[in-house]
C-alpha cells in the first residue's frame, strides 16, 4: 500500500487568516501605513492617528491593516516601546460596540468580565489599562459599516473625542478603520467624518497579473513544489480576475483544487480540479462570510434558499421571503423579526452580494421588492448555513 501524499506542505498559507510576509502590489500602500504612523515609533505619546482603508471584498484591506500592525508592534517593542495593535471585526461583534471595546479589553486582560459595565466604562477601562501599562494602542476595527449601521456615529464619535477629556496626558489611542463602501461616512456626524476622511487608503480590484503574483508568493508556501504549474497558476488568476479581482477568491479557489487533487491522488493539481473547485467555490458566499452573519439574517437567508429551492423560480417578492422565514424561525424556536428589521437584512444581505433586491417592474400588482440569488445554488446555500446553524447549537 503506497503512502498517502498531498499536493500541500503547508496548507495553512492558504487560511483566511494567514497573514505572509509579502504583500505584492500593495507596497505603496503598505508605506503609507506606515508614514501616518511614524510618530509611534519616533514620538509615542505625542499624537495619534486616524486612517480609512476602503476598497471591494478582496482588495486586501484586512491583511494590509494586520501587515502593518504586526510589523509596527515589532519595530516598537525593539526600541522598547509599548505599542500594540489590535485587530477587531465588528461584524463578528454583530456591530455591537460594547463587544468592540470588550474584545480590546480582553487582548490585555484575557478574564475581564463580560457584564457589569457601561460602554463608557470600558472606553475608560481601557484608557487607565494604556496608562497603567505605559502603552500605546492602534486598534483597527474591519467591516466598520456593520457598527454604524447598528449603532450610527456616537461610537466613532467617541473614539475619536476620547483625548479631549486628557489634555495633560500622553495620546494613546489610534485607530484604522476599515470599510468596503465610504458611502457609509455619510451616516457620521460632519465632525467625525471629517477627522476619518483626512487619511484614506483605496484599495484597487487587483489586475490579473497581480493576482498570479500573490498567487504565486502562496504556491512556493502552501504547495509542494512542482504542484502547481504556471499555466494552471494563470488559470486561477484568470478565473479571480474576471470575478472582480477578488485575491479572497483565488487564493480559496486555488486551496480547494488542491482539496480534489489530494482526493484523486494527484501529485498536481490539474485544470480540471480548478473547474471543480470554481463551481464550488463561489465568490459572492464564501464561508468566512456566511459564518459571520447574525442569527436572524442566517435564519432568514435559509428560508430564502429553501423556497427559491422548492419553487425554483428565478425571483421571490418580500412577502414570499417573510413568509419563508417565518416557517424557519418556528422549526428553530425562534421569535421572529419585524418587517422592518428584516427590510434591514435585505438591504445588508444585498449590499454584501449574497442576494439582490430590486423594486417591482412596472406591470406587476402592486409595487414590492424582489429578491434573487445571484450565483450561488438554492441547494448549497440551504446546504451551507444549514452547517452553520447546526455547529452553533451544538
Amino acid at each position: 500500500m503506497s503512502q498517502y501524499s498531498s499536493v500541500f506542505k503547508d496548507e495553512s498559507k492558504l487560511d483566511i487568516n494567514y497573514v505572509p510576509p509579502r504583500l505584492p502590489h500593495r507596497e505603496l500602500q503598505l508605506n503609507l501605513l506606515n508614514k501616518f504612523f511614524r510618530f509611534a515609533i519616533e514620538t509615542p505619546g505625542k499624537m495619534t492617528q486616524r486612517v480609512l482603508i476602503v476598497g471591494k471584498i478582496g482588495t486586501g484591506k484586512t491583511v494590509l491593516s494586520q501587515h502593518f500592525g504586526l510589523s509596527i508592534a515589532r519595530e516598537a517593542q525593539e526600541r522598547g516601546i509599548n505599542l500594540n495593535y489590535v485587530h477587531v471585526n465588528c461584524r463578528e461583534c454583530g456591530g455591537n460596540f460594547f463587544m468592540i471595546l470588550h474584545r480590546t479589553i480582553l487582548e490585555f486582560y484575557p478574564h475581564f468580565p463580560r457584564r457589569g459595565y457601561s460602554e463608557a466604562e470600558l472606553i475608560q477601562i481601557l484608557m487607565q489599562i494604556l496608562d497603567e501599562r505605559n502603552a500605546y494602542l492602534i486598534l483597527a476595527m474591519d467591516e466598520l459599516e456593520a457598527l454604524i449601521r447598528r449603532e450610527g456615529p456616537d461610537p466613532l464619535y467617541s473614539l475619536t473625542r476620547i483625548q479631549e477629556g486628557r489634555l495633560k496626558a500622553p495620546q494613546r489611542l489610534s485607530l484604522i478603520c476599515v470599510l468596503r463602501e465610504p458611502k457609509y461616512l455619510d451616516r457620521l456626524d460632519a465632525s467625525t467624518r471629517s477627522t476619518l476622511q483626512r487619511n484614506i487608503i483605496n484599495l484597487e480590484e487587483y489586475s490579473m497579473p497581480q493576482l498570479r503574483d500573490i498567487l504565486t508568493d502562496r504556491v512556493v508556501l502552501a504547495f509542494r513544489y512542482g504542484a502547481v504549474s504556471t499555466q494552471n497558476l494563470d488559470f486561477v488568476s484568470e478565473l479571480a480576475a474576471s470575478e472582480g479581482g477578488d485575491a479572497r477568491y483565488a487564493i480559496e479557489l486555488l486551496w480547494r483544487a488542491g482539496k480534489y487533487a489530494d482526493a484523486s491522488g494527484s501529485s498536481e493539481v490539474l485544470p480540471e480540479y480548478i473547474r471543480k473547485a470554481a463551481v464550488s467555490v463561489y465568490p459572492v458566499v464564501r464561508k468566512d462570510t456566511v459564518s459571520s452573519l447574525s442569527l436572524h439574517e442566517k435564519l432568514f437567508l435559509l428560508g430564502v434558499a429553501r423556497l427559491f429551492k422548492q419553487t425554483g423560480t428565478a425571483y421571490m417578492s418580500m412577502g414570499e421571503a417573510e413568509d419563508a422565514y417565518a416557517v424557519v424561525c418556528e422549526e428553530w424556536g425562534e421569535k421572529g423579526r419585524g418587517h422592518t428589521q428584516l427590510w434591514k437584512y435585505v438591504k445588508e444581505l444585498s449590499a454584501m452580494g449574497i442576494i439582490q433586491a430590486e423594486p417591482s417592474s412596472v406591470g406587476q400588482r402592486g409595487k414590492t421588492t424582489l429578491i434573487s440569488l445571484l450565483r450561488v445554488p438554492a441547494s448549497d446555500l440551504e446546504q451551507e448555513l444549514s452547517r452553520v446553524l447546526h455547529k452553533r447549537r451544538m
